[in-house]
């Protein structure tokens, strides 16, 4: 697929939200510095054209669209600038109508919406206070949030209608399950220390949460996830983010 205008999309590899983006474009069978331009921002030194340039909110990621084309670090005026992640799945959506990404059938799509919603209801707030040191439950808050996303799922494969495509909904929840699974597998947290590994554990062995390893398994074997996730770039990042004294 091609898309009709330039592209430039601002990103950084540790970024849930943005990862979220690269998924859809791999999805939708762009290939980065190929089919557009993937620009790296670093969050802890950001350019200082960025903000007042591309995003105001100084966040990633964000795009920049519309021609004449221009290099990512010299944006151009008249292109059209677009930010935040759901904004940008539905985008990406759009530009290519054929993609699985927006499901044709209405109801489907409300479901997929659904299920973003009730991800970041659920999962996020509980993955965040568990992982920040602040849940006063351990993990159960995680384990909940999993239990009630699967009964949201399709029975098999992927997350919406029959699990055979890969949609919004799926690009919007598998950067957070990504990062999840880095930080409690090297026990990368605010938690007292183990407790990310047991975590971990519960969730590749217990019973309830067999529908969600089946999941993770699908989403992970794809080749948008692989090209897209860098995670020995990320257990670097975060074990200097969570040292314990």
């Amino acid at each position: 697929m091609a898309l009709a205008e330039p592209l430039v999309l601002y990103t950084a590899k540790i970024c849930p939200f943005a990862h979220r983006v690269e998924l859809a474009l791999a999805e939708s069978g762009l290939k980065p510095n190929k089919d557009f331009e993937r620009y790296e921002i670093d969050l802890k030194n950001k350019p200082e054209w960025y903000q007042p340039k591309i995003n105001p909110a100084s966040k990633v990621p964000a795009v920049a669209y519309g021609g004449p084309k221009a290099a990512g670090d010299q944006p151009n005026p008249s292109s059209t600038k677009i930010a935040e992640s759901l904004v940008l799945l539905e985008f990406v959506a759009d530009l290519f109508p054929n993609s699985t990404l927006l499901p044709k059938d209405p109801v489907l799509r409300a479901k997929a919406r659904f299920f973003i919603d009730a991800f970041a209801n659920k999962f996020a707030p509980a993955n965040f206070a568990f992982q920040a040191g602040k849940s006063t439950n351990g993990a159960e808050g995680i384990f909940s949030a999993i239990e009630q996303l699967q009964d949201l799922m399709a029975p098999e494969g992927l997350a919406i209608g029959d699990g055979k495509e890969f949609t919004i909904a799926d690009a919007a929840v598998v950067p957070f399950f990504a990062r999840m699974e880095v930080s409690l597998k090297n026990d990368f947290g605010a938690y007292p220390e183990g407790e990310g590994k047991r975590a971990w554990e519960t969730l590749l062995t217990d019973a309830r949460f067999a529908r969600w390893r089946k999941y993770w398994d699908t989403v992970k074997a794809r080749e948008s996830f692989k090209t897209t996730f860098d995670e020995e770039y990320l257990t670097k990042q975060y074990s200097t983010r969570w040292t314990r004294a």
